[in-house]
């Protein structure tokens, strides 16, 4: 039986809609069941009194994995500041001259012979000298009961003669390393210096670099004031003088990489015992909420997969009629999956935070990065409940709508910039020290479109090759005046026109498909309409809201809850 012929004689006066009677029990407890299932919390709670459980538990979630966050945070800082003030004590011990400031990215530079010998035996007597010098808690590493040693390579070509005239020369290119090592105690003997002078006799016409590396212990006692227990570092130096331009300028690197170890014998203290304890209660009620919090998200997934097979499976039994891509997109709630990902991050986060309260593990970075992605998803899903306000929705929606088009645009623009960037640094590389890498030039092009330092970097350039001059103004020109009057414009663009076919849409209805059709009771459910005819007038973007604006009636809408279903 043909579905017009069927509904034609059932309309009323206005011929839109038809009474519920003459639908079936089946079609109209599955239409039931998509109104209830897209309604608002509020909504929910108004209809049949259902505590809103899931709403509770994001809500108690945010709370929760905030302050978590911030108890991490602060104590990473102590850490991180514990391990900067560190390398900058070492900077001064060791490296003669340093003035307290690095010199770009290296710490200092040396320009004569006696610079760098003076320079190599000040860090090795400075080393002797460590526990007299330091103010810190810092130690020598030790090996079995034994102190480590200080050890010095140097690398060099194999063999090789320079002539003062320059007329021959011989480099043999293949480079070897030699490395002496010494303990503490060779060091206290004065004769130590003596006994290895051929190692220290350095043909510096030869010389690639010279290594200084040794190991010390320190403890961070910063963390007794917050009632946890004290941690243990052990830092691995390392001094290299650099001579591989042999320009006459040797760069000076000091590197110091601290790694967290077992604390020896340190006594558990009533008040930090009595403090983990509260802590890991803490973390487990955290990660029993985001359990809570995925389990209903999944539910809820599960639920819209089930009503999704329903609802396609009544449209190919009463009208041979397949669920469009628009419709099953209506099914697909984004602000779920995100709400899964970040329980999940947040439960590995909270894992390794009670490993290291337990000083079992010391991965500080990578629980920062669980805990921190976590904690911006968790905020970034409050926009999902923003949403049910008119007001902030036209916002929400534009930057959805918008999301695609800036993306692609955002290829094909990253294209040119590329372009620009690999440009930049091959040609004004050696003349400026903005592009003397690829991921400077990508920087300092980032910062020319948002009109950061655009005079400094122009007044940069010296004339010290006329053509690279005029390249570098033909660059400079051409790249600001693409990109901020041309992409920019066509950026802001894109966003508007996004903008005005939302408001367009909320004052004169967005596109319909078959599944507001048939919560609405319309004559022509299905459309009559293809498809793809149905898709390119309904966008993805607009999918997630359009049931709830086509469902509201006029009351409803001057309501705060915009996007809701309710019951005719």
């Amino acid at each position: 039986m043909d579905f017009f012929v069927r509904f034609n004689e059932t309309f009323d006066s206005r011929g839109s809609t038809v009474t519920s009677q003459d639908f079936s029990a089946e079609e109209e407890a599955l239409r039931e069941d998509l109104r209830y299932y897209f309604m608002s919390p509020c909504e929910k709670y108004r209809m049949r009194r259902k505590v809103p459980w899931k709403l509770g538990v994001q809500i108690l979630k945010i709370i929760m994995v905030t302050t978590q966050l911030v108890l991490f945070g602060l104590n990473n800082q102590l850490v991180i500041s514990y391990k900067e003030e560190n390398s900058m004590t070492f900077k001064n011990l060791f490296l003669k001259g340093y003035t307290g400031t690095d010199e770009d990215d290296y710490s200092r530079a040396v320009y004569s012979q006696q610079d760098v010998y003076d320079c190599v035996f000040f860090a090795i007597d400075q080393y002797a000298l460590l526990k007299n010098l330091s103010v810190g808690p810092v130690s020598y590493a030790q090996d079995d009961s034994e102190v480590s040693p200080l050890v010095i390579c140097k690398q060099h070509y194999r063999r090789g003669s320079v002539h003062s005239s320059y007329e021959s020369n011989d480099i043999d290119p293949e480079t070897e390393t030699v490395c002496l090592t010494l303990d503490i105690k060779t060091i206290e003997d004065k004769e130590w210096k003596m006994a290895n002078a051929s190692f220290f006799n350095l043909d510096f016409y030869r010389l690639v670099n010279l290594r200084i590396s040794f190991r010390l212990n320190g403890i961070n006692l910063q963390t007794i004031r917050s009632h946890e227990l004290p941690d243990c570092y052990e830092f691995f130096i390392t001094i290299t003088f650099d001579n591989q331009g042999h320009s006459g300028k040797m760069k000076v690197y000091f590197d110091s990489e601290a790694i967290s170890i077992a604390c020896k014998n340190c006594k558990n203290i009533g008040t930090v015992q009595k403090n983990k304890r509260y802590l890991l209660v803490f973390d487990v009620f955290v990660i029993v909420t985001c359990l809570t919090s995925a389990v209903l998200c999944t539910r809820s997934i599960v639920l819209a997969i089930k009503l999704l097979q329903r609802f396609a499976r009544f449209l190919h039994v009463n009208y041979k009629h397949k669920v469009c891509e628009a419709d099953k997109q209506e099914f697909l709630n984004i602000w779920y999956v995100m709400v899964i990902v970040s329980d999940a991050m947040a439960i590995v986060g909270s894992i390794l935070k009670m490993e290291i309260q337990a000083k079992s593990l010391t991965s500080y970075d990578v629980c920062s990065i669980f805990l921190g992605t976590s904690t911006l998803l968790v905020w970034v899903g409050v926009i999902r409940y923003l949403g049910y306000f008119q007001k902030y929705n036209v916002l929400i929606l534009t930057m959805r709508a918008a999301f695609p088009k800036v993306l692609r645009f955002c290829c094909c623009a990253g294209m040119i910039y590329l372009g620009y960037t690999f440009c930049g640094w091959i040609v004004l590389g050696p003349y400026h020290e903005k592009f003397e890498g690829l991921s400077r030039v990508a920087e300092c092009l980032f910062s020319l479109v948002n009109g950061d330092d655009m005079f400094a970097t122009f007044a940069q350039f010296q004339e010290k090759s006329t053509l690279v001059w005029l390249f570098s103004r033909v660059y400079l020109y051409s790249f600001i005046s693409l990109f901020i009057y041309m992409v920019l414009s066509l950026f802001i663009a894109l966003i508007t026109d996004s903008y005005e076919t939302i408001k367009n849409y909320q004052e004169n209805g967005f596109p319909m498909t078959d599944l507001q059709r048939f919560l609405k009771r319309y004559r022509d459910f299905p459309s009559s309409e293809s498809c793809k005819e149905q898709e390119a007038k309904c966008s993805f973007v607009c999918c997630c809201n359009r049931i709830n604006s086509f469902c509201m009636n006029q009351e409803t809408a001057m309501r705060h809850c915009t996007f809701t279903f309710l019951l005719s």
